[in-house]
């Protein structure tokens, strides 16, 4: 919780380096803005406390989110704009600055261009079915809640899930981030690998640098025309999380933090050492997914009252936000004997099986006749196609009258969660570093998970936001970095 005291730059005797631009961190935000600021002419130097490809980054599966007509959409007969997918991420993210969204939805397919020009090509084949990620190459998939029909009303719909080509839930990311780094070392650019940067430097009240730690326990300064803080999110840092995201605790009992060593929140705190404030500390991606198969969304998600609370088919992030939000976090995914399947992750472990629902009731302490009447009502209207309740889309909607039934625990602590920390630091459209007054810090930038741009909740989150942002929006920090700019 410490924030580290800012360090003069008329107490530092002797500098190790000066340059341009200091990036602090080497993952999609920090690789983004280093490409975008040596390409704006700057002279770089990008540090990071860990090694080649240990960033989280590095670990996600690899979507990007990016819409707006893409060469993928229009190859596989998705007809999109700019305007719809501003639509779709105002519906998801009221929270959010418009100038934000509307600048990332309207420079998208450039975007998608320029992530193709690090190295790979998106396959231009679409995947239909419902996944975390898809098993395949399929570059396009929809991975948010954009076939969610109370969002199909408002916004149009279209899948803006871009997926780098390697089978698998992993490696994508990971061959994106090492594409970019090998771009920067072709272009001159030193990554400096296991040296964390400890403090920033401060001429009167610009950022002018940092200060450094290596693993073999040398120290030293750097100084910076401006530096871009891209070093993580918190969700490896215990005593932020208490204070700031609880909800994220229960990944401790059964569960996993999606996040690396040094996702310690560091960047954030040096971010308020100079008078830049944090938003939506509060708010986490949370996930213990049940499908695949698809066909589980065919069941109901009742809490221990024995009330549904959301529309199953919702992305799984926004399932999960809607558990945590239940009494005492209890919920259960409902199947009869016609639908019953087991989830392929295997997050959540069966209950029991049940002759009756009164059984089913008492077994699960449902108060009497509760899960039977919401049963009922969702049964009667799921036999007409219609969920007047929560618009669950028809595909996934058929009575639940078949017994035996069974119940699959989502409670935390019982069924497997992971997740990350969602808020960070307040920027600019061009990762500016802000005052509570709205002011500029000069100096200083900050992009990806210890910035706050889009990705702001799970209940809004879509796969491919996270990694969509960082680089975009470290590309737009980079660029704004450099000297040219400045």
């Amino acid at each position: 919780m410490d924030i580290p005291d800012p360090v003069s730059v008329e107490s530092v005797g002797s500098f190790s380096d000066e340059v341009d631009v200091l990036v602090i961190g080497a993952g999609m935000a920090g690789v983004s803005a280093a490409l975008e600021a040596r390409e704006s002419g700057a002279r770089v130097l990008v540090i990071d406390a860990g090694g080649r490809l240990t960033c989280t980054s590095a670990m996600a599966g690899g979507h990007f989110y990016l819409g707006g007509g893409t060469e993928v959409q229009r190859a596989t007969g998705w007809d999109d704009s700019p305007e719809a997918m501003a639509d779709y991420l105002t519906l998801m993210s009221p929270e959010c600055d418009p100038a934000k969204i509307r600048s990332y939805a309207d420079d998208s397919v450039e975007h998608f261009r320029w992530l193709e020009s690090l190295g790979f090509e998106f396959t231009r084949e679409f995947y239909p079915h419902k996944a975390v990620v898809q098993p395949g190459t399929e570059g396009l998939s929809f991975t948010g809640n954009e076939k969610c029909l109370d969002v199909a009303s408002v916004a149009k719909v279209a899948p803006r899930g871009h997926k780098v080509p390697v089978p698998g839930d992993t490696g994508g990311a990971s061959l994106v981030v090492g594409l970019a780094l090998d771009l920067l070392d072709a272009r001159g650019v030193e990554v400096r690998w296991e040296t964390g940067a400890t403090a920033l430097l401060v001429d009167g009240t610009a950022v002018a640098g940092a200060t450094w730690k290596d693993l073999d326990g040398a120290t030293g300064a750097i100084k910076a025309g401006s530096v871009v803080i891209a070093a993580g999110g918190f969700v490896l840092n215990r005593d932020m999380l208490e204070a700031h995201a609880p909800d994220l605790l229960a990944v401790e009992s059964n569960g996993m933090a999606l996040g690396n060593t040094h996702d310690d929140g560091l960047g954030i705190r040096m971010g308020q050492s100079v008078g830049g404030v944090a938003d939506h500390l509060d708010k986490v991606f949370l996930t213990g997914p049940f499908y695949p198969p698809g066909e589980a969304l065919r069941g109901i998600v009742v809490n221990k009252l024995g009330k549904r609370f959301v529309n199953e088919d919702s992305y799984h992030s926004r399932t999960s936000a809607h558990v945590f939000e239940q009494p005492e976090r209890t919920a259960y995914l409902i199947l009869d004997s016609a639908t019953m399947v087991e989830p392929a992750y295997r997050f959540q472990p069966l209950v029991d099986g049940w002759d009756t629902v009164a059984e089913m009731e008492r077994g699960l302490g449902i108060p009497a006749g509760a899960l039977a009447e919401t049963l009922t009502a969702y049964n009667e209207a799921a036999a007409r196609g219609e969920d007047p309740e929560f618009h669950k889309v028809p595909e996934h909607l058929v009575p639940l009258d078949r017994g035996p039934w069974g119940a699959y625990d989502l409670t935390p602590g019982k069924c497997f969660y992971a997740g990350f920390s969602c808020g960070g630091l307040r920027v600019s459209v061009d990762g500016e570093l802000l005052r509570e007054d709205g002011s500029v810090v000069r100096g200083v930038f900050a992009a990806g998970a210890c910035a706050s741009n889009i990705a702001i909740d799970g209940k809004g989150y879509a796969s491919g936001i996270q990694l969509g942002e960082a680089s975009y929006f470290g590309r737009r920090a980079g660029r704004r970095a450099a000297p040219a700019q400045r």
